[in-house]
């Protein structure tokens, strides 16, 4: 998302917590990047999340002044922290939001359980998380205009911030992936590799790559898992034969990957998920748990089916039931289409112009 805007607005400068070349695989190489003091803490680019009490002081460390920062209009993207920035009176400041922050919300009980604190540490996170649930309220309201990237995630929104927000979709490049004429064997059963499912992401505990790997335990069926994260080893030890672990992948293995498969296997609630729509530019459908912001992107029976409890029972009885040669191919992809790089770019000059 911030590339596109980058190649909407190419010489507004980028300002972020911290910048690490190798971790964006060099895209944003020349541009104008702007880091706060945290840059300058050894190892933060690889435990970021380690500063969390640190993240709102420095967002608003940032200075908008003349003349460099004497700008009309500042967009913020925000997952957290970026919002709070403090911009000048005239300056408009409009905050696409990925979400209001899961682990100071919703799911921060499962954030001091899972982040892997010790014990000690854990026991005196909750008045942190509540001083930074204070902070975060408090940042909503120095934004100007919202707009959010999902109807779902403008539910959020409007649940914890009490601010009304715009959908805006978020940018796929549906010219990174093509569309095979394929036909499947009849049978799920056949364990050829022609025949496998795929599962796509960072390998986390919210998304459910558990189930994805129980279920086709229990079915016997072919699953391929591209993505690393810390849930791998725990993953490979209880995986059956049937499922192969591909770690990370070129972008055009992946655009290949897809455009083969069955169809995505998609078990998590995402605020919006882009996965599922390169799988569907790909011209595959998708089996996804019906929830976020999957519910707004795949159309049920058309490109893709939905299972309704986040259980192996619910997810391996819609794999079972299953049939790909009921998808058409031009369907998902044109579903995908609605969703292109074009369409965000002109979503947000339309968007800018009203201003």
């Amino acid at each position: 998302m911030l590339l596109t805007l980058c190649s909407v607005f190419p010489d507004a400068p980028i300002y972020t917590l911290f910048y690490d070349k190798n971790a964006t695989g060099g895209v944003f190489e020349g541009k104008d990047i702007r880091t706060s003091f945290l840059q300058k803490i050894p190892f933060v680019k690889k435990h970021h999340r380690g500063f969390p009490l640190l993240m709102p002081f420095a967002i608003e460390q940032f200075d908008f002044s003349p003349p460099d920062g004497g700008f009309d209009i500042v967009i913020s993207i925000s997952a957290s922290f970026a919002k709070g920035i403090i911009t000048k009176p005239h300056t408009k400041h409009i905050c696409l939001c990925l979400t209001p922050p899961r682990f100071l919300w919703d799911d921060s009980h499962r954030f001091v359980e899972e982040f892997g604190y010790p014990r000690a540490v854990r026991s005196i996170l909750p008045p942190f998380i509540s001083y930074l649930r204070i902070w975060d309220k408090e940042a909503s309201y120095r934004v100007d205009e919202f707009w959010a990237i999902s109807g779902f995630v403008k539910d959020r929104v409007k649940k914890y911030y009490s601010r009304n927000s715009e959908i805006i979709y978020p940018p796929v490049d549906t010219k990174k992936f093509k569309v095979e004429s394929l036909k499947f064997k009849a049978s799920n059963h056949n364990l050829e590799t022609s025949n496998y499912f795929l599962m796509v992401g960072r390998l986390v505990a919210y998304k459910r790559f558990d189930l994805g790997v129980k279920a086709f335990n229990k079915l016997g069926f072919p699953l391929k898992i591209v993505g690393t994260g810390p849930e791998l080893k725990k993953l490979k030890r209880t995986a059956g034969d049937n499922i192969q672990f591909l770690g990370s992948v070129s972008d055009s293995q992946l655009a290949g990957l897809y455009s083969k498969t069955q169809a995505l296997i998609f078990p998590q609630e995402e605020d919006f998920g882009i996965v599922p729509l390169e799988a569907m530019a790909s011209g595959r459908p998708v089996i996804a748990f019906r929830s976020g912001g999957a519910t707004e992107t795949i159309e049920e029976g058309k490109t893709g089916l939905f299972f309704d409890e986040q259980t192996v029972d619910s997810l391996a009885y819609a794999v079972k039931s299953f049939d790909p040669n009921k998808f058409d191919p031009d369907d998902c992809r044109k579903q995908a289409e609605k969703f292109d790089v074009s369409v965000f770019k002109n979503k947000i000059l339309e968007k800018l112009t009203q201003l």
